[in-house]
């Protein structure tokens, strides 16, 4: 079986909190791990899409406006649905190749931080525009 669920890819969350969220895979883990005996990957998602910016607004709002928040989740296959799309944001850091650097709160948040931070700046260089609308996967043909 071809393996296309790989780090880098773009799926939307189909179950939970963020169902219907646009996210991007960090970690695999094909054969499941002791806690979760089934296949499940590592996600990395945007929490709330961002607004749009009108050029009148001061910084500061235009600012608010531009923040990016992340969640990051253990999500089982099942409840992905993967995309055509890739984003190339290096998330090698984020998490250290384990899932047990989600376990305690203060190493998740460092974590979410340095997702948000990876985010935050690819958005800013305007690269990948695609990822943070709301609606642009969905073709209306």
């Amino acid at each position: 079986m071809v393996k296309f669920l790989k780090p880098g890819k773009v799926v939307i969350l189909l179950q939970g909190r963020y169902a219907g969220k646009k996210a991007v895979i960090v970690l695999v883990f094909e054969e499941g791990t002791g806690d979760l005996p089934y296949g499940h990957c590592l996600v990395a998602g945007l929490a709330k899409y961002l607004k749009k910016v009108i050029r009148k607004e001061s910084t500061k709002k235009t600012a608010k406006k531009s923040r990016v928040k992340v969640f990051l989740k253990l999500v089982n296959f099942t409840h992905l649905m993967p995309t055509r799309y890739t984003l190339d944001v290096d998330f090698k850091e984020v998490v250290s190749g384990t899932p047990d650097s989600l376990t305690t709160k203060d190493k998740k948040l460092n974590a979410a931080k340095f997702a948000k931070a990876k985010l935050e700046e690819r958005f800013n260089y305007g690269k990948n525009m695609w990822f943070f609308t709301r609606h642009h996967m969905i073709r209306h043909d």
